[in-house]
């Protein structure tokens, strides 16, 4: 079975700090966990309750400012200054915390717009050689354009195509079950499409964005169907849970994840 590790944007939201919420994390029996904004919290303070927990640090995004509105500015043409910016500070904290993955966000643009294909296959292409010295990876992830109407990357295809653009081994995909049911639908098709160029899943069930034994997707099915493809990665738990993350969270219990 695929590793599972916890959004810490959206579980855990009962504790008032990232390294609570690691520790709680850890003893619901997470290994890993992954954070959308940890950039208000040193990262030397997030590394010490990393490893006080036990815990490995999966994935961070790059910067942004949702309360501005803003969602990256990988594929934004005129902004390369602003991603190097985003991208180097994202780097820093990675390297800092230990984390292996960052989720290189694209921003809101023309997702039919040449020119913002050009310049977020170039951006990566910049940023890519320093992230493998580092061991880190860069992932872009397609979002529906229900919940981000703009966005630029809406289609697992469309991600897996600039991946190979791309074409080098720091640069890869991220697959969000629950993005690709609302924008497509057919999501384990479209995962095997794609499997070779995935560097990280993430899970939710639709439409709601709540527990995955809500809504339209079969994930005790699916689970097995993404451990039968050989996938040996993360699997990350990034949904709602609008009656307390315990509550969240007792679908996984034959998983080995209990809290509360």
């Amino acid at each position: 079975m695929p590793r599972f590790d916890a959004n810490l944007d959206y579980l855990f939201l009962e504790q008032d700090s990232l390294p609570a919420r690691i520790a709680a994390a850890a003893k619901a029996g997470f290994k890993g966990v992954e954070m959308l904004r940890p950039y208000a919290t040193p990262a030397a303070g997030v590394k010490e309750a990393l490893t006080a927990a036990g815990v490995e640090a999966v994935l961070i995004n790059s910067p942004t400012d949702p309360d501005k509105g803003t969602m990256g500015h990988a594929a934004l043409p005129g902004a390369e200054a602003v991603f190097e910016v985003e991208i180097t500070q994202a780097l820093d904290y990675a390297a800092v915390i230990g984390a292996a993955r960052i989720h290189a966000l694209s921003g809101r643009t023309d997702p039919a717009s040449a020119e913002a294909r050009e310049t977020l296959i170039a951006n990566l292409k910049r940023a890519a050689p320093e992230a493998a010295k580092r061991g880190i990876t860069l992932l872009i992830e397609p979002l529906n354009g229900h919940d981000q109407p703009g966005y630029f990357l809406n289609r697992a295809e469309q991600g897996a195509e600039i991946v190979n653009a791309v074409g080098h081994p720091a640069v890869r995909l991220q697959f969000d079950c629950y993005h690709t049911q609302v924008q497509q639908g057919d999501v384990l098709r479209r995962l095997q499409g794609v499997l070779d160029l995935v560097g990280h899943i993430q899970i939710a069930g639709p439409p709601a964005r709540v527990s995955p034994d809500q809504g339209e997707v079969n994930y005790p099915w699916l689970l097995a169907e993404i451990d039968a493809l050989g996938y040996g990665g993360w699997v990350g738990f990034e949904y709602r849970c609008p009656d307390g993350t315990a509550a969240g969270l007792a679908w996984a219990a034959p998983y080995g994840i209990r809290a509360g």
